[in-house]
């Protein structure tokens, strides 16, 4: 049910066309990093996290959508599009934030946009089955702008924990629509469609809710401040709530008084009505001014109760329980919220929690390294066999020179169809697994249970988020720590997030437990065998992580541990087809296309390397000859290095590197294939070709550590020059592992030797 409350419909309205077209408001966000090209209506979306304002985002806009960063920050901004009836809409997804009153950098944001971007309409996504916390925000925004349309989200979660809310009064109380909506399933949508419309093109609002606090001295204190702030800027709008936040003590709102950009909040709608009446236009406040005005503004505070920000929250608190309990019943228990709180005993207790999260992990794991092997094997035969053949055949047939034949089609072609063949199986398997236990909503008790280590090291609860994200790309993960507020805790995680297994890794993993580790015991219990190895490697990233965030918080990066609020969202089934579509086009395709647009141009370096010859022997094999004593001391093969040397572009390349690289300096060929060329990609190859050549279970055992303790790929690297700005902090995320790599390597090779 769709619920409007009244309007005066003989008020006058502004004229849309003109607002929208106006060359200051076009100005004032492209100082927000926002353009008006293509677009009638600029919609921002706010809403607290967990609330499904990105399921929201995506049904309105599909995939017309980008990101970026906001001007001057390293927090993301969300934009997309969508066309309605006659008009094409911009969206801005604000970040996720409780308030607007404290002063973190997402809070910052998303007020300053709503203040200075003066967006059309501002969506406010709601967990119906958190309303009281959620109004909070509602409530904050509405002092802001009038033009909000509420979009009252997981009602099916609420009707199953037996929550009742009555929408249209709701929508009276507040007074702005309200549109009950279940995003994941699509319901309320066109409703909400139709209310963004209303809205846009009726901006002004007849009433809307006013905060009413009952805070000793604060009515006296905000009619003195507004009433200087009028005398400067006559048509600001909302200038109690500015004066508000100014007694408050907000920093940012205080320097926009300093810097003069307060004025950017002036309607042009309003101020261009007359150029020549002086009352509609801001005057400039003097130097001496503004320091006149900020100490009224200082003495003021004095003036309040010395628990004011306090009694602040517990007052807009106070507001959304009194409108709760006009539109909110509860019908008996909630089976469903027992059920819930029953599976977060077992999945955050700290005796079970860690278990299971083990138990689960490997599972995983076991799954990917058994349900990747048959399609790998077959990509191999239809990409390497049989696609080699062929394509060697129409080179030889077009009459093409040899060396041509070698760069494109020995070296090019065969280190993608490597690729391909290898990676694609198992991230076709994890990514939806892990898309899934993120939609059902473990992912986050995973960070919880984790949070008490990451503090214990110094580092931020956080950190255990992004190494999560760093499981399925690093320099995703490195991108992540922007949701870390403290500069020091953001540096230790984006250090560290290199010892989170990375997707390139994955494949080498695999493949070297089960051809090493897997073959080893009896078929049965291969698979099994080779996802607890895998496991125990990942497991040791991070204690790797933890040992290296407790390093650098007593050497380089010292300081105080800050806290953090995580909420845990209800468990929901996952969607099935949006998780195969997520997982599979967003990020399986996505990094298998990167992995092969590096594996191309690094298959013709190896072919070139294996082919140009000094003193009769290949380029490859002095390097490998060279890297071979530092190599041995660490249990590996000079093949390995040199492979992990030509793969910094992409680690998805270190196998058929390895191998083409191996099978070069020993003089080594299958069938009678050319050496330094990859003929076959099956496990029983691979193990004929490393065996063959001198590898035994420690040389497996050492490249899965160095996989795991060495330098970030290229990507990573730019990723983290570009997070922090100086290439020092790219040095020490280069430096730490390659050490740490170099270390453990040697010490379980001398222990093996002697033993």
């Amino acid at each position: 049910m769709l619920s409007r409350p009244q309007n005066n419909k003989n008020k006058a309205q502004p004229d849309s066309d003109v607002c929208e077209k106006c060359p200051a408001r076009s100005s004032r966000l492209q100082r927000l990093g926002v353009h008006m090209e293509d677009c009638d209506y600029i919609i921002a979306l706010a809403g607290n996290p967990n609330t499904g304002k990105s399921t929201v985002f995506n049904r309105l806009t599909g995939l017309r959508q980008h990101t970026g960063n906001w001007p001057g920050k390293t927090i993301t901004r969300a934009e997309g599009a969508f066309a309605y009836k006659d008009h094409r809409y911009k969206m801005i997804d604000l970040p996720g934030t409780y308030s607007l009153l404290s002063v973190s950098p997402d809070e910052d944001v998303a007020r300053d946009f709503l203040l200075f971007g003066k967006p059309d309409v501002t969506v406010v996504v709601v967990d119906a089955t958190s309303l009281e916390r959620n109004l909070n925000l509602v409530l904050q925004i509405l002092q802001i702008t009038t033009a909000v349309v509420v979009c009252l989200n997981l009602m099916d979660e609420a009707e199953a924990h037996g929550i009742q809310i009555d929408t249209r009064q709701l929508a009276r109380e507040l007074g702005v629509p309200v549109v009950p909506c279940v995003a994941r399933e699509g319901k309320g949508i066109p409703e909400l469609l139709k209310e963004i419309e209303f809205v846009a093109k009726n901006r002004t609002r007849e009433k809307t809710y006013t905060l009413k606090l009952k805070i000793p001295g604060l009515n006296e204190a905000l009619e003195t401040v507004s009433k200087n702030l009028f005398h400067y800027y006559p048509d600001l709008p909302h200038i109690e709530w500015i004066a508000l936040r100014l007694l408050e003590g907000d920093r940012q709102m205080a320097d926009s008084i300093l810097t003069g950009r307060i004025g950017l909040i002036y309607d042009e709608s309003e101020s261009n009505k007359d150029e020549n009446n002086a009352s509609t236009k801001p005057a400039k406040m003097s130097e001496e001014e503004v320091k006149k005005f900020l100490a009224l503004v200082e003495s003021l505070r004095w003036r309040l109760p010395y628990n004011f920000n306090d009694q602040l929250t517990e007052a807009i608190y106070s507001e959304s329980e009194k409108i709760c309990s006009k539109c909110l019943v509860r019908e008996g228990e909630s089976q469903r919220l027992v059920w819930q709180q029953r599976m977060d005993r077992l999945l955050t207790s700290p005796y079970t929690a860690f278990p299971l999260m083990a138990l689960l992990f490997c599972l995983v794991l076991w799954i990917t390294v058994v349900g990747a092997n048959y399609p790998s094997e077959l990509l191999s035969k239809l990409l390497v066999d049989w696609g080699y053949n062929e394509l060697k055949n129409l080179f030889v047939s077009a009459g093409l020179p040899a060396v041509i034949t070698g760069i494109f089609v020995d070296g090019a072609y065969l280190a993608t169809a490597w690729v391909t063949s290898v990676m694609l199986p198992p991230m076709a398997i994890f990514f939806p697994i892990f898309t899934i236990l993120e939609d059902f909503g473990y992912l986050p008790r995973v960070a919880f249970n984790l949070d008490k280590l990451f503090q214990k090291v110094g580092a931020h609860g956080k950190q255990a988020l992004t190494m999560t994200m760093g499981l399925g790309c690093n320099a995703a993960g490195v991108i992540a720590t922007r949701i870390i507020d403290s500069p020091r805790e953001r540096l230790i995680a984006i250090i560290t997030n290199n010892f989170s297994l990375c997707n390139g890794r994955w494949p080498t993993q695999i493949l070297i437990s089960t051809v090493f580790i897997g073959s080893l015991f009896p078929a049965p219990l291969s698979g099994l065998v080779s996802a607890l190895s895998v496991m125990c490697v990942a497991l040791l990233g991070f204690a790797f992580a933890f040992l290296v965030s407790l390093a650098l918080s007593k050497t380089i990066l010292k300081g105080e541990t800050s806290s953090f609020s995580l909420e845990l969202p209800p468990y929901r089934p996952p969607n099935i087809l949006r998780t195969l579509y997520t997982s599979l086009v967003d990020r399986t395709i996505f990094v298998l296309w990167r992995a092969v647009v590096f594996a191309f141009p690094a298959g013709i370096f190896i072919w070139l390397i294996c082919n140009l010859s000094i003193s009769g022997h290949p380029i490859a094999f002095w390097a490998v000859k060279f890297l071979d004593p530092l190599a041995w001391v660490m249990g590996l093969t000079g093949a390995v290095l040199l492979a992990y040397i030509v793969a910094i572009p992409a680690n998805e390349i270190v196998i058929p590197a390895t191998l083409m690289l191996t099978t070069l300096v020993a003089n080594f060929s299958i069938n009678g294939a050319q050496a330094g060329v990859l003929m076959e990609a099956n496990e029983s190859a691979i193990r004929t070709i490393l065996i063959g050549n001198g590898w035994t279970p420690l040389t497996a055992i050492c490249l899965l550590l160095f996989s795991l303790c060495h330098n970030p790929c290229s990507t990573t690297l730019y990723t983290i020059y570009k997070e922090t700005g100086k290439w020092r902090w790219v040095v020490i995320s280069t430096v730490i592992p390659l050490v740490i790599g170099f270390i453990l390597c040697s010490l379980v090779s001398t222990i093996w030797r002697l033993f």
